[in-house]
């Protein structure tokens, strides 16, 4: 990716909430100090950084093919844009979803590509793309996902495991052969001058199990859990950030934590330069069925016992789920303050009640 070498590093003055740092190399190999720490960083802040996870060369690709596709005319990439149905897929211009209580639109731009059309290329299985994500599905995309897959499937394995579900009981919701919601996405946020606070993305949880994400520059900041105060999450070359989304957090009945998190601009001098990142987002299985799993596990059925009636039991499926979320931020359905609320998760704070970013 040209000109990461000329990006200014993270400032040291700048606070930052240390992550814990996991082997995947060490996961693979069945080392239970390395799964105990997968275990307390899934359970505790939802979100770790993982080492080893051997899937730079496909990173830089991936941001090659995000560079060439966000540089196409607005005209051509509005062919494929996303619309307001709620489809994961495609393109999403600036300024279609909204940020918070007042409507205020954003800022960024993506592609979404599904996991389903990576794998079943050439032939379409949701969707076409424009032709700069065409000429570097074989050979960067694909790639990208199957590696991608194989890692969060990995380590949703052993999370399932330490659940106490039977062996396979997670992997059943989340196949590589089924359609789903899985995506890869590559983002793309303008440089940002001046001294007033801006979002790039709202405070939010992932919508699916496992994220997995690629960045060079700052911005990324988590909500320390009982507290009001966001602190970034400082990149480190190498590292993948992974965290928790919302199924997994109900599959689970709330022991897998899928925490509040935002995008602002980066901090200080890297704040003058387009913020760019790459993610696989694991998704369950479009007609996987979201409630806890309390009848398959001792550890799952104590945890739903004492959370409030219902609270792990949203009723609908997984392709459901991501539709409504997807769908509720388009500024087309913004009506007004309420309208905030449709795009709730399963983030359970006064800070996201009020509105307050």
């Amino acid at each position: 990716m040209p000109g990461l070498t000329s990006f200014p590093p993270f400032p040291e003055d700048v606070p930052t909430h240390p992550l814990l740092v996991v082997d995947y190399q060490l996961i693979r190999a069945g080392d239970g100090q390395e799964t105990e720490k997968l275990w307390k960083a899934a359970t505790e802040l939802g979100f770790w950084y993982l080492k080893n996870h051997g899937v730079d060369e496909e990173v830089d690709g991936m941001f090659e093919m995000g560079r060439e596709t966000i540089a196409l005319p607005l005209e051509e990439k509005l062919k494929f844009e996303q619309g307001d149905q709620g489809v994961s897929f495609g393109y999403k211009a600036a300024g279609v979803q909204f940020m918070d209580e007042r409507g205020t639109r954003d800022v960024t731009e993506f592609v979404n590509i599904a996991k389903d059309d990576a794998l079943s290329w050439p032939t379409p299985a949701r969707r076409t793309y424009p032709s700069t994500v065409n000429a570097r599905m074989e050979s960067t995309i694909k790639q990208f996902v199957e590696k991608s897959l194989a890692i969060n499937n990995a380590l949703i394995d052993i999370l399932n495991d330490k659940l106490g579900l039977p062996k396979g009981a997670l992997a059943e919701s989340h196949k590589p052969d089924t359609f789903s919601g899985c995506t890869a996405r590559v983002i793309r946020a303008p440089p940002h001058v001046g001294p007033e606070e801006k979002l790039f993305l709202t405070a939010h949880t992932d919508f699916g199990s496992l994220s997995f994400l690629h960045n060079r520059l700052g911005g990324l900041q988590v909500l320390l859990p009982g507290s009001d105060k966001w602190l970034y999450v400082k990149p480190l070359p190498g590292h993948a950030i992974c965290n928790i989304g919302d199924t997994l957090n109900i599959f689970s009945g709330g022991i897998l934590r899928s925490n509040i998190h935002r995008v602002i601009p980066p901090p200080k001098d890297q704040a003058q330069y387009e913020r760019w990142s790459v993610v696989f987002f694991t998704r369950p299985n479009d007609t996987a069925m979201l409630r806890h799993l309390s009848a398959q596990s001792a550890v799952i059925s104590d945890a739903v016992a004492r959370a409030p009636a219902g609270k792990y039991e949203p009723g609908v499926t997984a392709e459901e789920w991501l539709m409504r979320r997807i769908r509720s931020q388009r500024a087309t359905q913004y009506k007004g303050p309420e309208s905030w609320n449709d795009r709730r998760g399963t983030e359970d704070t006064p800070i996201l009640e009020r509105g307050y970013i």
